[in-house]
């Protein structure tokens, strides 16, 4: 039977993930066929305390906590990676709540299809309403994508626009130690947007041929605060996120047809959303004309990152090799 690695990255959220490692602790997975690492980087917040009350309130699995100095979310992911003995490694976050059945699901899916890796399905738990502006298209903002409640297949040219987030994404831990783990100069710093060690990584899979597949059925909630509603942040957000994914684009260059160092797909959509936002202007649809304005700052990142910014990224370092156990 699959032995699964359940790999977390925190920082100060100590509350926030008791409820994910209460979550663990109903999985309907054998729980001596997977363990939690947890990489705790640089928390404050008594999370080491917090997760050994967790242990104690509930018949967990084997749990590994490791203190990761070094800030930066790939940098404590890639030493946890370091620790885990699994056949699979499944990855989410510390304000995240698997369902019983996750890991059951995400292990049938690769039974299933041989893929290399399996991207889940994300709900949300929403702290207040969101606002009427705050549409599924900009549900990406939030980490919340909704790619549907169909089995799809992935990879290179197939679904690409299903890219798996750390909230909910597993891959076989053969194919993490062959290309690397996570982009050390991508991913959430403290205080920063930074994003796009997902996406970097999801694309270097892309690359190596790998084959991946969506499972609906392997589904997590994730938690939504307030200020992650407010437009100030999704407009500094989704700005960022347009920077992060034009270097990307730059580093794995693919075979999309370009118009002035963009791809033509990106112009097509960049102006369906400025008409969209005019459009709405006119009718009086606030929350419309909101909403087409801020995919457009997404497209103004990704221009100026494209025309003036750092051209790609560096590999990413490869890993130590498991952990023996």
């Amino acid at each position: 039977m699959t032995f699964v690695s359940v790999v977390i990255a925190t920082r100060n959220r100590r509350a926030l993930l008791a409820q994910t490692l209460d979550a663990l602790a109903m999985q309907r997975w054998p729980r001596d066929r997977f363990e939690i690492v947890i990489a705790d980087n640089g928390s404050t917040d008594g999370t080491r305390d917090g997760i050994a009350a967790a242990a104690a309130r509930s018949r967990s699995p084997e749990t590994k906590y490791v203190f990761v100095a070094t800030p930066g979310k790939s940098h404590a992911v890639n030493t946890a990676l370091d620790l885990a003995r699994g056949d699979v490694l499944a990855f989410t976050d510390d304000d995240v709540r698997p369902e019983p059945a996750w890991i059951e699901r995400l292990v049938a899916a690769f039974e299933e299809t041989g893929a290399d890796f399996v991207a889940g399905r994300v709900q949300p738990i929403w702290e207040v309403s969101p606002p009427a502006w705050m549409s599924p298209s900009l549900y990406g903002v939030l980490a919340v994508p909704d790619n549907g409640a169909v089995r799809l297949p992935m990879g290179r040219g197939v679904n690409e626009h299903i890219v798996p987030i750390g909230a909910n994404m597993a891959v076989r831990t053969a194919v993490v130690h062959r290309l690397g783990g996570l982009h050390p100069d991508l991913g959430k710093l403290d205080g920063s947007l930074r994003t796009g060690e997902d996406h970097e990584f999801f694309l270097r899979m892309l690359h190596a041929g790998c084959r991946g597949v969506y499972e609906p059925a392997a589904l997590v909630s994730h938690w939504v605060p307030r200020e992650r509603l407010q437009r100030s942040y999704v407009r500094r957000w989704l700005y960022q996120n347009g920077r992060d994914v034009s270097r990307l684009e730059t580093t794995y260059v693919g075979s999309m047809r370009h118009l002035l160092g963009v791809p033509r797909y990106l112009w097509r959509q960049a102006a369906a959303d400025a008409w969209s936002a005019l459009r709405a202007l006119w009718r009086g649809n606030h929350a419309a004309r909101v909403a087409s304005a801020l995919r457009v700052l997404w497209f103004g990142g990704y221009l100026r990152e494209s025309w003036f910014g750092a051209r790609g990224v560096f590999l990413a370092p490869r890993l130590q090799g498991p952990a023996q156990p």
